[in-house]
């Protein structure tokens, strides 16, 4: 029975894989905005009166059109879940702390996702550099040298109260010794983690 089941698995994983190599699926936003007549006619028969509402494909742009040469600028936006930091700000370099480890960004840079954890991320534009405190989020690297950078919280590294860091890193620091439930340990864990991060940030 575990040879069968082996064999057929083996074949449908062939059948994919050749399903694949000779069929190349488009991007979404590579995909035309169309409006699909049947659905509109199912809508009209349902409900006359209404429009029929739009879909996602509706809303799609097109994907940005890859320079044949490397820019020498780097795109970024950098928001916040109640603010813009920055939009459409031409930089030189972004070094963004991913949970890979810090990773610069430069124009031309690979596509890439990914996640941030409590760090320094630093926009250099000639010989300024403006450091920002992030706590979490995601980078979303695009081919055409954009950046968009999400974080759930920020703030400017100069705007840190240095001693309500050590206050609140001790406070945690406590707390995690103290905790007796799984949830109590995990919240303090949390406080311990960005705290630590925010001093050792505020160290270097």
């Amino acid at each position: 029975m575990f040879r069968q089941a082996s064999r057929l698995l083996s074949r449908s994983v062939s059948a994919a894989a050749s399903s694949r190599s000779t069929t190349n699926r488009a991007f979404s936003t590579e995909v035309p905005s169309t409006i699909d007549s049947t659905f509109v006619e199912s809508w009209k028969k349902v409900a006359p009166n209404m429009d029929p509402p739009q879909t996602p494909s509706s809303f799609m742009k097109p994907r940005p059109s890859t320079a044949s040469s490397i820019p020498t600028k780097l795109t970024v936006n950098f928001v916040l879940p109640y603010a813009s930091e920055l939009s459409g700000k031409e930089v030189d370099m972004v070094i963004i702390p991913a949970t890979t480890g810090q990773m610069g960004v430069l124009p031309g840079h690979v596509p890439t996702i990914a996640e941030l954890k409590p760090g320094i991320m630093s926009v250099h534009e000639g010989t300024d550099i403006k450091k920002y405190f992030v706590s979490s989020g995601f980078a979303f690297l695009h081919a055409n040298s954009v950046a968009d950078i999400i974080a759930v919280e920020a703030v400017p590294l100069e705007n840190i109260d240095a001693s309500q860091v050590q206050k609140g890193l001790a406070e945690f620091t406590q707390k995690l010794a103290s905790a007796t439930t799984d949830l109590e340990k995990a919240e303090a864990q949390i406080g311990v983690e960005v705290h630590s991060a925010m001093n050792a940030a505020l160290s270097g």
